[in-house]
């Protein structure tokens, strides 16, 4: 019985996991288009969460949050991504802008082992903003 078991919970999980191994995957640190800012992304649960791990140019506090008593954080630590799970060829998930203060829904996608594809989207997919990432480490 218990084999059986354990082979039901394997080809329960093989999608996922043949997922997480096929090709390079988004965890490290990227460096956004303008050079302003690095994103670090990890592991969490079952997707990927990305946090800013460095501003080099710019505002450094979220001052365009719309929760007012959050707009003098420091944006070191914020989260941008949330919770991208497997999608087709990347990740999706949610993402935080900063820069306007609004959350979009989102997709990663691997360009190479170094180049990581972000979209943030309205209006159910209709309207897109693709921004290339290059990896720091």
């Amino acid at each position: 019985m218990r084999p059986t078991v354990l082979a039901a919970l394997f080809l329960a999980c093989a999608p996922a996991l043949a997922h997480a191994q096929a090709g390079p995957q988004p965890a490290g640190t990227w460096l956004t288009p303008g050079g302003d800012s690095q994103i670090r992304i990890s592991r969490c649960g079952a997707g990927y969460c990305g946090t800013i791990a460095k501003v080099m140019a710019g505002e450094t506090k979220d001052v365009n949050n719309p929760d007012a008593s959050l707009r003098g954080r420091s944006l070191i630590g914020v989260a941008l991504t949330r919770d991208m799970r497997p999608a087709g060829e990347g990740w999706e998930g949610s993402l935080y802008n900063f820069r306007d203060g609004k959350t979009y829904s989102g997709k990663l996608a691997m360009k190479g082992p170094n180049v990581l594809e972000l979209s943030g989207c309205v209006l159910g997919g209709l309207i897109c903003k693709k921004q290339m990432w290059t990896r720091v480490d």
